[in-house]
């Protein structure tokens, strides 16, 4: 039993080089964000792209569903979006004489709400508790989400014209927050003379979701030894010296990131430059304008 598991990790590893080997053609010059995206989702968590238009973030997030091969719904939002365009309604049956709820496009595995800060705050705020807890109440009755649950949200800056900012609460639900940049002169050279997203209709699913929900558990099992643990915790309580710091949210977010980078890496154990690979990315929407000291709070601590 403890060999077929063994073959079925290994069987499962070789998965996860595939899929980024994919996704790298398509996206070019980006592996360590696409990297980063793909450990935000096998830690069970939920993914912000920001940058500016027209920089791929729409393209990795649908390349990566296809890539993990789940049900997927995309959301475009708009200033005039209602929480119901999201969640979904209750709507009256001549037939039955009763409401009837009728599901909105977030009953999905993989849910791409695209430019997400052009919507109201009240609108935003509708994906709060199905990020949270993994269900949906409206009129009193409450709706299982399905699993594996996954929402890859892309925003434009704030100082766009037409963008609210994300409330604390809402940017906190977001396991990590990434930027594509500019590619480089060699990359932005190859796109120049083929338009890649054709290669898109080429990608094939990689997992099943019963595959992705094993994975998500084992990387919830990585090794993460009491030395570790300590250092996790000092960067942790360094932020709150320097800034407001991370909640106990964003702590535990801090850790299962590590863990799923681990695993990305090869590894059944966390080690100290896991934890700092994903700084950045953990820590940086949650301190919102002191994000410039997260190079600092990881100096600061002693590596052991």
């Amino acid at each position: 039993m403890g060999a077929q598991l063994k073959d079925t990790k290994s069987l499962h590893k070789e998965k996860i080089e595939s899929l980024l080997h994919q996704a790298n053609s398509i996206i070019v010059d980006k592996s360590v964000e696409i990297s980063l995206c793909v450990s935000c989702f096998l830690a069970n968590g939920h993914l912000l792209l920001e940058d500016r238009p027209g920089m791929g973030k729409t393209t990795l997030i649908k390349t990566l569903s296809l890539l993990f091969g789940l049900n997927s719904n995309r959301i475009q939002f708009t200033n005039d979006m209602l929480p119901a365009d999201i969640l979904g309604a209750s709507i009256f049956n001549q037939q039955s004489n009763s409401f009837e709820f009728h599901k909105g496009p977030i009953f999905s595995n993989f849910i791409l709400a695209d430019e997400i800060n052009r919507a109201t705050p009240k609108t935003q705020s509708a994906f709060l508790q199905g990020m949270e807890e993994g269900i949906i109440s409206i009129d009193g009755k409450s709706y299982q989400l399905p699993k594996p649950f996954f929402i890859a949200a892309t925003q434009n800056p704030t100082e766009s014209i037409g963008t609210f900012n994300l409330p604390e609460s809402q940017l906190d639900r977001f396991l990590m927050k990434i930027s594509l940049g500019y590619p480089s002169r060699e990359a932005e050279r190859a796109l120049l003379k083929k338009e890649r997203t054709n290669l898109m209709n080429k990608l094939k699913p990689v997992f099943s979701s019963q595959e992705i929900i094993e994975i998500q558990n084992w990387v919830s099992e990585i090794h993460l030894s009491e030395t570790l643990l300590d250092y996790a915790q000092d960067l942790i309580e360094k932020s709150r010296t320097l800034t407001e710091g991370l909640s106990p949210r964003a702590a535990k977010d801090f850790v299962r990131a590590s863990q799923a980078w681990a695993f990305i890496e090869g590894r059944d154990f966390v080690i100290p430059e896991d934890l700092q690979r994903v700084a950045h990315p953990v820590m940086g929407h949650r301190l919102g304008k002191d994000a410039h000291l997260v190079d600092e709070i990881i100096q600061s601590v002693r590596v052991p």
